[in-house]
């Protein structure tokens, strides 16, 4: 078996510093919000440059508790690529927004900057690109045109750790982003962890008052001080220690493990290359000065996209199809009105990207086995598949979302 994602070999490798880490929690008594968290957010702060970084309990409570703390009144438009993880756009609807959506650049699959310029209506206040898989949206291009229509500019820079464009980290284009630490991310948690960045100090505060109910204060260690102020209705969106701990030691390889990714991604390039039915392959190298490609997953483009899943199922190869159902086709965003060829970019992607198994513990000859069902699968010599043997399902599929939801 080949799962889509593991890190076995990681933990293993990396307990000895996560238990003593975990151990100082045990010792402070203190399991949320404490020591460990603090020392997390200046960690991230100095790997990405960010003057501020604010842990939260995932990376969807830091896109919503971002929108809330950037002023986002009821009903205001919120410009979102409609090729995306669901929860940039369901962020909008919990924050009070209401999503607009943009087709993407099918070269970055991320916002298009002339389909945003398009999109633009009276309503919309702010915009908020995602930056995906493996590079950054056109940031340049996507600013111009937001200071020009007087857009406030977020990112949706959850799998964005260790990402640059012209020198500058993912999140820290605009006026503040996200990361998400979910287990499978490039830098990822035993459980659900995410950060707000910002520059703005101001922005920092208000998000640290609503993670804790409201409470103002940047840390649980001015609690006796806080008890009883309530400044804003929050949630509880604080950090786990152990989350936090967990996390300041895989931050202690994270370049490692971004440049084993990168040697996977390659790998993967050389192999699958020229192949038929393969109509994109990741890119790799790092592209203009100061930029940073860094693969969270590895994505590739194939005609009969659904067909080869199954098949690489029953071989005991796991992926993920990244995302079947575009956002705007998915059942909770019904009542915008939208329909089937309304962003075509997104709706190709979502009828032929699916990601191979990539993380550090994969071995390239894991990777071999992979491009070689894939391989057998495209040229058409792979065994068929017995009558009475149903088609297993895809591992980690993603499936559409039929309401708005969120944990508390």
């Amino acid at each position: 078996m080949i799962p889509f994602f593991s890190q076995a070999a990681t933990f293993e490798e990396l307990w000895p510093l996560i238990e003593r880490h975990v151990g100082e929690v045990f010792d402070s008594g203190k399991f949320s919000h404490g020591q460990q968290v603090e020392r997390l957010e200046r960690a991230v702060a100095a790997y990405t440059g960010a003057r501020h970084v604010v842990g939260v309990n995932s990376g969807t409570d830091a896109l919503v508790l971002l929108l809330r703390a950037c002023g986002l009144r009821p009903g205001d438009g919120v410009l979102v690529p409609a090729y995306s993880f669901v929860s940039t756009a369901t962020s909008v609807v919990l924050a009070g927004g209401r999503p607009q959506f943009v087709d993407i650049d099918p070269a970055t699959y991320a916002m298009d900057p002339d389909a945003l310029e398009r999109a633009v209506t009276e309503t919309s206040r702010f915009v908020m690109p995602a930056h995906l898989f493996c590079q950054m949206a056109d940031m340049a291009a996507l600013s111009e045109v937001a200071a020009r229509r007087g857009l406030v500019l977020l990112e949706d820079s959850a799998e964005g750790i260790g990402m640059r464009q012209r020198g500058v980290h993912a999140g820290l284009h605009g006026v503040g982003g996200v990361l998400s630490f979910f287990p499978s991310k490039t830098l990822g948690a035993l459980g659900d962890a995410g950060a707000v960045l910002t520059d703005d100090a101001a922005l920092a505060e208000r998000v640290a008052g609503l993670r804790h109910h409201g409470r103002p204060g940047p840390t649980l260690n001015d609690f006796p001080r806080i008890a009883t102020e309530t400044a804003v209705p929050g949630v509880n969106s604080k950090m786990d220690d152990i989350q936090a701990a967990v996390l300041l030691a895989k931050l202690t390889h994270l370049d490692r493990d971004i440049a084993r990714r990168d040697e996977l991604a390659r790998a993967y390039r050389e192999r699958l290359d020229g192949l038929p039915g393969v109509v994109r392959l990741p890119e790799v190298g790092d592209g203009a000065p100061g930029d940073a490609r860094v693969f969270y997953v590895c994505l590739v483009e194939v005609e009969r996209r659904d067909a080869l899943v199954e098949h690489l199922a029953r071989e005991g190869i796991g992926t993920e199809v990244y995302y079947p159902t575009p956002l705007h086709l998915q059942p909770c965003f019904a009542y915008l009105g939208h329909r089937a060829g309304d962003f075509p970019h997104a709706e190709a992607a979502s009828g032929r990207a699916v990601a191979l198994p990539l993380y550090p513990d994969l071995t390239l000859d894991q990777v071999d086995r992979v491009c070689e069902a894939v391989r057998a699968f495209l040229t058409g010599t792979a065994a068929p598949t017995p009558a009475a043997a149903p088609a297993a399902p895809a591992a980690g599929t993603i499936t559409a979302t039929a309401t708005v939801g969120r944990t508390l």
